[in-house]
């Protein structure tokens, strides 16, 4: 389903986006970045997370880690990484697949302001093999999602 789903969604909603399918894995930024040619703030991840009773994504640039404080200003509360049979069961996609397009369900999708730093991104779209290039713009307003500040940088 994550496959069909996220390139039903992107058909719909972005028909003249390339879809990017690589022969190699990108489940893991790193891979990501080395199979695109680009920066690891370049590659969207599509973080999945729990907060109070409520499951959101949040996307940010690869060369980024969430920051617990800025989440909880940003949410209210303590955020929860979702394990990998949730995440699969509320996306639809599975792990390195993970990405806010064609949702199982309908979930909050927030950008990372750390995605504005490049002209185009690259999330997922639906498994750890395929991507789409987008800008950050274009990505929010796909998705819906609301920009927050949440991440910091890499070590």
């Amino acid at each position: 389903m994550s496959l069909a789903s996220a390139h039903a969604f992107l058909a719909d909603k972005a028909p003249d986006l390339d879809i990017l399918e690589l022969e190699t894995s990108t489940a893991t930024v790193e891979q990501a970045a080395h199979a695109h040619g680009v920066a690891p703030g370049q590659i969207a991840k599509t973080l999945a997370l729990r907060i109070g009773e409520r499951d959101i994504l949040v996307v940010a640039g690869g060369d980024r880690r969430l920051d617990n404080r800025k989440l909880r200003e940003a949410f209210g509360g303590k955020a929860k990484m979702l394990d990998a049979e949730r995440v699969l069961a509320v996306t639809g996609h599975p792990g390195g697949g993970v990405c806010p397009f064609g949702l199982a369900t309908a979930l909050p999708v927030y950008c990372d302001v750390s995605l504005r730093h490049f002209d185009d991104v690259l999330p997922a779209a639906g498994t750890h093999k395929i991507a789409v290039r987008l800008s950050s713009e274009r990505l929010a307003s796909l998705t819906e999602a609301e920009w927050v500040d949440v991440c910091q940088a890499l070590a």
